[in-house]
């Protein structure tokens, strides 16, 4: 077990991966009130997250390896499938991982603006993104015992504001209902419950993979489902109106409900600092996983040889993991929405490829050991996939809407795409005449 990472600071991993803490949800209880946030955060765990984690859950223990995702399409349906797997999930990456550092400088700047004027946060989200490069260094297990740590410092305060505003409950306070975007309130969600295939890189560094990942996968869906929608139930109860909340407004949230003392400013500057340290905490769990992705297809010959070149005592992709973190921080400049729906169409078209891998290898190899095995047969594996591909349909709707330079967020995700498919067959060619 030694250097492994184990049940709980998976599970704590994984929160980080998905979640990093109830932050993100505060526009959605200002415009679509409590009642509207609660069943938007109730539902899209149903219908999104728990689909996903069931076919996670199947395919990290039927087949363990490092490499996950790429691992199980290319098995079910062959390399260019594998390759345009891995393509989605690192371009997808950009994106993603540029979310987490501008939450980091949106909550820094709560402390001290100065801190971040002037162009000041892009070097400190560069800086973040380089912190979390140098510690993934350590190996997987590190990795997985301060994510535990992360996690836990993070939800604390939460857990305080959550119990005070249980005890203190109060009449409602009228709120007229706003215009309020439900697309893209669902995708703001569907990014909060997004990334439970990650983990799956890293199967290599799991003890007991067969066992851990799904008792992993549903710890986790419980922990996030409750983070996110009891604080917000617990406010509510207190009859603070709607209209209090703001992007990245759970401190005043949380003064709003406990008064101005000497408590409620502990806790709200706690909450403050649990946004940056939940930013941090994601940005690194995702650093380890993400980074795995570039090795293994060196090792398959579609990147070159030096990308897998890895620490001799703790077997990290020290090259892989140095060429991602710049990448990453090419993205720093686009905004908070942009990114989310490039995130979200990406990153979305790879999980419906993993639940396309979940059906052919239930076609192509009945067999196959499954410790874990989604329930319902082969219509039980093709029918927890309908749900995610009808949220995706609606994140393409909407990303016709959002504008990023001269095209739409839909049209350049089509080009990223287009280039995978171009990447392959370039890279095999380069393949063939290395073999």
């Amino acid at each position: 077990m030694k250097g492994k990472v184990t049940l709980w600071p998976l599970i704590a991993a994984v929160y980080l991966m998905v979640s990093g803490g109830p932050f993100g949800v505060e526009d959605t209880v200002a415009q679509a009130g409590y009642l509207g946030a609660i069943l938007i955060l109730l539902l899209t765990p149903l219908l999104w997250a728990l689909p996903t984690a069931l076919m996670v859950s199947e395919l990290s223990s039927a087949l363990p390896q490092e490499g996950g995702y790429y691992v199980w399409a290319k098995r079910s349906m062959g390399p260019f499938w594998g390759f345009q797997e891995a393509w989605l999930s690192l371009v997808g990456s950009v994106f993603d991982m540029a979310l987490y550092p501008t939450l980091f400088v949106s909550y820094l700047e709560h402390f001290n603006p100065a801190l971040t004027a002037n162009g000041k946060g892009l070097w400190i989200g560069a800086g973040l993104i380089a912190a979390c490069a140098l510690y993934n260094l350590a190996g997987a297990k590190a990795v997985g015992v301060s994510s535990f740590a992360f996690t836990a410092m993070l939800l604390s305060p939460f857990v305080v504001l959550a119990l005070y505003a249980g005890a203190h409950p109060g009449p409602a306070q009228p709120h007229a209902v706003q215009p309020y975007d439900f697309l893209l309130g669902i995708l703001v969600a569907m990014w909060n419950f997004m990334g439970w295939d990650n983990s799956s890189t890293i199967a290599d560094d799991v003890h007991h993979p067969q066992r851990t990942y799904p008792l992993a996968m549903a710890g986790a869906v419980s922990l996030v489902t409750l983070t996110y929608a009891v604080p917000i139930a617990a406010v509510a109860a207190t009859g603070l109106s709607p209209t209090k909340w703001s992007t990245g407004g759970w401190a005043e949230v949380a003064r709003a409900v406990m008064g101005s003392g000497g408590g409620a400013q502990g806790v709200a500057a706690a909450i403050t600092i649990g946004g940056m340290m939940g930013a941090a905490g994601a940005l690194n769990a995702l650093t380890l996983t993400l980074s795995r992705l570039p090795a293994v297809m060196a090792d398959d010959g579609y990147l070159p040889g030096f990308f897998a070149r890895r620490g001799a005592r703790t077997g990290v992709p020290y090259v892989a993991l140095i060429a991602c973190a710049i990448v990453w921080v090419l993205a720093l400049n686009l905004s908070f929405a942009k990114l989310v729906m490039l995130d979200v169409l990406l990153t979305g078209a790879s999980i419906l490829l993993e639940f396309a891998s979940l059906v052919a290898l239930r076609i192509r190899e009945p067999g196959l050991p499954r410790p874990y095995r989604v329930p319902g047969g082969l219509a039980g594996a093709i029918g927890i996939g309908v749900f995610p591909l009808m949220l995706l349909i609606a994140a393409v709707a909407r990303n016709q809407a959002e504008p990023v330079g001269p095209l739409n967020a839909l049209q350049l995700g089509a080009i990223l795409i287009g280039f995978g498919v171009v990447s392959y067959f370039f890279s095999a060619r380069f393949r063939s005449k290395k073999s």
